[in-house]
């Protein structure tokens, strides 16, 4: 029981810094707040992210990217262009790596107010990082597995990010049901999202990029932001008005 608390605590732990500090705050600033409360931000997506940490600075602008050039050659991962999943999330990795380490030109339409926070980045980052983490988890089980098949759950531990992006990002493409009709393949896949905390309304998203709440029909319950609007209530962020695309 506490192996599968423990994933839990890190799979929404690690969602929710991704959805609410990399893509709602870094990708689209649909709220904002002050420098320290960023780099507090930082931090806490680092601890619950682990060994898949991912930088807001490279998440941001490659997910402007998918957005600008969605399920076209372009777009940074796409199931209409990528052979299979391995190959997309392959294709995402390099694409992230070169961002972060300026091997790529960047339109300066995708790096505007991307929060950057170099020093750290490259320590989060980093192999050592990466392995401390991993041998963390790994004595974690070591102390508190007590059936053989929580064993395999470990290998999600080290993975948990990437595994959030081919969830949404793959079959967010394929699967599922869609409210607007677009010139690209997006898909909503639960009609009340209770594995990616709003993140699998991924059409509505798509549709309304600049929208703090990704659900839009009373049964679309988007949990990333129930909390973001009590942060928002408690004056921790501050949201941004709503700019709702006709």
């Amino acid at each position: 029981m506490v192996i599968i608390l423990f994933v839990l605590i890190l799979w929404y732990g690690g969602l929710f810094f991704q959805s609410f500090f990399l893509h709602r705050y870094a990708a689209h600033q649909v709220f904002t707040m002050s420098k320290p409360m960023e780099r507090i931000t930082f931090i806490l997506t680092w601890i619950f992210q682990g060994s898949s940490y991912l930088s807001a600075y490279g998440y941001g602008i490659m997910h402007r990217m998918h957005h600008a050039y969605t399920d076209t050659e372009k777009d940074p991962h796409s199931p209409s262009y990528d052979a299979n999943l391995f190959a997309m999330m392959w294709k995402t990795k390099t694409i992230y790596q070169d961002i972060n380490t300026d091997k790529i030109d960047v339109d300066p339409r995708f790096t505007k107010n991307v929060p950057q926070w170099k020093s750290f980045d490259r320590f989060a980052g980093s192999r050592f990082s990466r392995l401390l983490w991993m041998s963390l988890y790994v004595l974690f089980f070591v102390f508190f597995v007590t059936a053989w098949w929580q064993w395999l759950l470990l290998p999600i531990t080290f993975l948990m990010a990437p595994i959030h992006g081919v969830i949404i990002n793959w079959f967010g493409h394929i699967y599922g049901y869609v409210n607007y009709q677009m010139k690209n393949t997006s898909k909503n896949l639960f009609r009340f999202d209770f594995l990616m905390m709003g993140e699998g309304y991924h059409n509505n998203h798509h549709k309304h990029a600049s929208r703090a709440n990704f659900g839009v029909k009373w049964y679309e319950i988007d949990m990333t932001y129930v909390v973001i609007k009590i942060l928002d209530a408690v004056g921790v962020i501050k949201l941004k008005p709503i700019r709702i695309k006709k």
